[in-house]
């Protein structure tokens, strides 16, 4: 008899998992102890081995989705067993446990609940631990193109980075669900990959994740029909041919690019395409230099008028944590100004060495994580019920980016040297401006430094950097009078700001940190004892 296997809880604060990888596909056999998936926790990446024999006859959970816990995960039973009670939630089963959310995709027709033979609904992919939605910035292949298990089938914008998304199926690509330039939420219908030929056209998609509400799919293939469209540009009324070739054939063009083309009243059919196979894209519309007296529809130079920018994934996400952490976290703020004498003649010293090569900030960086290990109560999260003080120390290290910022994570800071830390960040920097970084690299920290010193910025103020206690800004060194031994003299100062989070740290607590800071940046020997 079938046996249903949930989404197993495999630690102890374990509320949902992502299957990172299947190790069995449907139809293989399955013995007893057999590793079924690996399965990425909220701590780990773990397998997953089976405690049931037989044929693995349906996955619940793709590779790269993500489900509750107790979520159906698999059945196994019978080599050809009928399971389609099981999947319909109308019978009774043998499992010691039944899913409490089991996720469900059907296709609905007015004769039949079942997909066609061979066809596969593909749902939007979570491509990272904090994704909530994905926007597809290229399809590399077309309805009708035939697509091979490990073909790039498009690239898929997260809040994170830009990355490849594989299919796991063979077939034709019989219908794309979200166009180039389009946004929608994790699981949404992305794409249906079947035997070429099928009818879709009556497929709609229902599943747990979609808020319930069915992506429909047309019903019907036809190519809508062109109309004309109107823009209004000071009470003038400017008519938009139909988008056509000289053949009368369509004009292919990004989303973006017709909507910014709509925008400024500018002809697609005059517009030369930079993109893939003569692709019209967003560039080529803020490029076009319209031809005076040939009757081109063009925006008044002296018009009141906005740039709107579509907020990319990174920027949504950015918006968002940043809103919750100064809006959650009662912030507070402790200001000091350093003596960098020392610090200044230390770095010359240390980088006399023509194959070492440290900065101010690698010396931070380094100093924020020996005061930490003095001063644990900054190394800490918030919990609600509990404060969470890390016995390890992460510091993130903030970098900025053309589409906002990231934090890649320095892991055990504190058992780094000023060449390591130096090295890690120069690399992960580099990582992030190419948005490459992983998203083991982002996650973790305990403690974060942002430093915006390099732009002359001599103070400032951080959100904090949730679920860590505090974020320490940094701004630049500068020459002034300052008093030493009684009299005036010309110094190097460096003033620092540490936000904190005053459910967890103290405002003396906070200060002793900044004490201690003081004396290893003042006194950078002390670093090396």
């Amino acid at each position: 008899m079938a046996e249903i296997i949930t989404m197993p809880r495999l630690s102890d604060t374990m509320e949902e998992g992502t299957v990172a990888n299947w190790l069995k596909k449907v139809g293989d056999k399955v013995k007893e102890g057999d590793i079924l998936a690996e399965i990425e926790t909220d701590k780990a990446t773990m397998e997953f081995e089976s405690f049931h024999e037989g044929t693995l006859l349906h996955i619940g959970i793709k590779e790269g989705e993500t489900a509750k816990v107790d979520a159906l995960l698999a059945i196994i039973g019978n080599e050809g067993e009928d399971i389609s009670g099981l999947l319909s939630g109308n019978s009774e089963t043998t499992s010691a446990s039944k899913p409490e959310a089991k996720k469900e995709v059907a296709a609905e027709s007015s004769s039949s609940s079942r997909l066609p033979d061979g066809v596969e609904i593909i749902t939007m992919p979570r491509l990272s631990d904090t994704m909530e939605e994905g926007t597809v910035a290229s399809w590399l292949k077309k309805e009708g193109d035939s697509v091979q298990e490990g073909d790039i089938l498009a690239e898929i914008e997260t809040d994170k980075a830009t990355m490849e998304f594989e299919s796991f199926y063979s077939g034709t690509l019989l219908k794309i669900g979200i166009k180039e330039g389009e946004s929608a939420k994790v699981d949404a219908l992305l794409a249906i990959i079947g035997p070429a030929g099928t009818d879709v056209s009556g497929i709609s998609m229902t599943t747990s994740k979609l808020s319930e509400k069915k992506v429909e799919v047309p019903q019907t293939t036809e190519a809508p029909k062109e109309e004309k469209k109107e823009l209004k540009v000071e009470a003038r009324s400017v008519t938009l041919a139909p988008v056509s070739t000289s053949s009368g054939g369509r004009i292919f063009a990004s989303p973006l690019a017709k909507k910014i083309a709509e925008e400024k009243g500018i002809n697609l059919a005059s517009v030369k395409g930079t993109g893939e196979n003569g692709r019209i894209i967003k560039s080529d519309i803020e490029n076009y230099q319209p031809v005076t007296g040939g009757g081109q529809a063009y925006i008044p130079a002296e018009v009141e008028s906005f740039d709107e920018v579509t907020n990319s994934q990174m920027r949504k996400t950015i918006a968002k944590r940043l809103g919750e952490s100064k809006f959650t976290a009662p912030h507070y703020y402790l200001t000091i100004e350093l003596d960098m004498d020392n610090a200044i003649a230390s770095r010359n010293a240390i980088n006399s060495d023509p194959d070492v090569k440290v900065s101010f900030n690698d010396m931070i960086v380094k100093a924020c994580a020996m005061a930490l290990r003095k001063h644990p109560k900054v190394n800490s999260q918030w919990a609600g019920e509990v404060t969470k003080i890390a016995k390890h120390i992460h510091v993130g290290v903030a970098v900025a980016v053309d589409d906002g910022l990231l934090v890649p994570v320095l892991k055990f800071t504190d058992q780094m040297t000023f060449s390591q830390i130096g090295s890690a960040v120069k690399e992960l920097a580099g990582k992030a401006r190419n948005k490459k970084l992983t998203p083991d690299e982002m996650q973790g920290s305990t403690f974060t430094v942002s430093n915006l010193g390099m732009f002359g910025i001599k103070e400032f103020t951080s959100i904090i950097n949730q679920p860590n206690s505090a974020i320490l800004s940094v701004g630049a060194i500068i020459q002034k009078p300052v008093v030493k031994n009684g009299a005036i003299a010309i110094g190097n100062t460096m003033t620092v700001t540490l936000a904190c989070d005053h459910r967890t740290v103290d405002g003396a607590t906070g200060a002793q940190f900044l004490q201690t800071l003081r004396n290893y940046i003042e006194n950078p020997v002390t670093m090396f004892v």
